[in-house]
């Protein structure tokens, strides 16, 4: 059989017009899927779940793929395998493979440069000396956590030997592991800490206090991914940046995600976490060369390459420079402050 194809020109346009409709009803064009992990259940991780309450996913055409993966060496598996393609996490464990030889790993964003984390216990343990020979609590070894309680107890005298550290799995975990009191004391940031207090455990060791510079919180990824999908990750970091925006401008959406996602609507324990994290979480996700250099500095004993590793080499700012020479980053902020 036979196909004549319209010679009219208005014809023609018609029968376009109705496939593009057509395939547009039926979403031929399909968004960007995008895979990506959250190493933790915490506020300063809580820019994707306000993507995607506000619909910024739907609005850049990208179909996030996001899964909780452990911080520490899972999610550093994860991230190297091909699991995922972007990782919201702690630092450490990316700057160590970097000093071992690594050369893909390549950090995009900030949003936490300085440490919050807290140690708490019960009344009874009134400063830190008093933890000497006890259980912490922490996520991992190797995680945020327990890098924050290593350099907090050094300052008031104590060395890793002198407590044990137990791996939880997880922040609502050590929660958990503190109130039943299967260790002695929790490394905890926020809103976690706030529902220690609320329950009567006491901060041994109150961590916004110290501001201890570390990459606690970044945007980390793979550089065969930059090269190969560069546009799907600027279209990511713009939902993200909007999504930065949203959180250190409207209060109440950010409580309605983290109540939702946290299981959490306790007014008094939102707002205590809230007020002490926003202050250190960066509004236009810049990470900053000292927070990555307090690792370096760190490893070093044991990575002799660290000594000579210059920080910026870690990170790839070229997402964040097109969000500031475009002006978007301006535009965005444009009567917010």
């Amino acid at each position: 059989m036979k196909i004549r194809l319209a010679k009219n020109p208005i014809c023609v346009l018609a029968i376009a017009g109705f496939f593009a409709a057509v395939f547009a009803q039926s979403g031929a064009v399909a968004a960007d899927k995008l895979l990506a992990l959250y190493s933790a259940r915490v506020m300063s991780q809580s820019m994707p779940w306000i993507a995607q309450e506000a619909g910024l996913l739907k609005k850049y055409d990208l179909d996030l793929q996001l899964v909780y993966v452990a911080a520490g060496a899972p999610a550093y598996a994860a991230l190297m395998s091909g699991d995922v393609e972007i990782e919201l996490a702690g630092a450490s464990g990316f700057v160590r493979a970097i000093a071992q030889g690594n050369k893909e790993v390549a950090f995009i964003a900030g949003v936490k440069n300085v440490l919050t984390h807290s140690i708490l216990a019960k009344p009874e343990f009134k400063k830190p000396e008093n933890l000497r020979g006890k259980k912490i609590g922490v996520t991992r070894i190797g995680s945020n956590p327990h890098y924050f309680a290593i350099q907090a107890l050094r300052r008031f005298g104590l060395d890793t030997k002198d407590v044990t550290f137990l791996q939880t799995g997880g922040a609502p975990e050590t929660f958990a592991a503190l109130v039943s009191g299967s260790v002695d004391a929790g490394v905890l940031t926020a809103p976690t800490d706030a529902q220690a207090i609320a329950l009567g455990f006491q901060y041994v060791v109150y961590g916004p206090d110290l501001r201890i510079p570390y990459a606690a919180t970044s945007f980390v990824t793979r550089r065969a991914v930059i090269a190969k999908r560069p546009q799907v990750l600027g279209r990511f970091m713009r939902v993200m940046a909007e999504a930065a925006m949203i959180l250190h401008t409207d209060r109440e959406f950010t409580y309605k995600v983290l109540g939702k996602q946290l299981r959490l609507d306790d007014r008094k324990i939102l707002d205590a976490a809230y007020n002490s994290e926003i202050k250190v979480l960066e509004p236009r996700l810049v990470i900053k060369p000292e927070a990555l250099q307090a690792i370096l500095d760190e490893i070093a004993p044991t990575e002799p390459r660290a000594k000579k590793m210059n920080p910026q080499d870690l990170v790839d700012a070229r997402f964040l420079d097109e969000m500031e020479k475009s002006g978007f980053f301006d535009q965005l902020w444009s009567g917010k402050r």
